[in-house]
């Protein structure tokens, strides 16, 4: 459902209409890890605020929901968590 032919263009239109320059998810097993690009003043907490608020998104919170051990109707905010980078490999 993720997919560029399956996903939903609403979807996609809400994400970079807060301000999310890219967005990937990857999986491993029944695990997603999302990296998120962002301008530097980006305020995460509003973004989502206001994307919960866009046409269709409940509607895709709730069909995605299904493959995620979440309760219907719980937003995008409460089924990701925030992580701290640890370590990279850049010179």
């Amino acid at each position: 459902c993720h997919s560029k032919a399956k996903s939903w263009q609403e979807i996609r239109e809400g994400i970079r209409s807060v301000g999310i320059l890219e967005m990937e998810i990857y999986i491993c097993g029944n695990r997603l890890f999302m990296i998120v690009e962002t301008p530097i003043d980006f305020d995460w907490e509003s973004a989502m605020a206001k994307l919960a608020t866009l046409p269709r998104q409940q509607e895709w919170e709730d069909f995605v929901s299904i493959f995620q051990q979440c309760r219907k109707g719980e937003l995008a905010k409460e089924k990701w968590s925030m992580m701290e980078r640890m370590f990279y490999l850049y010179e």
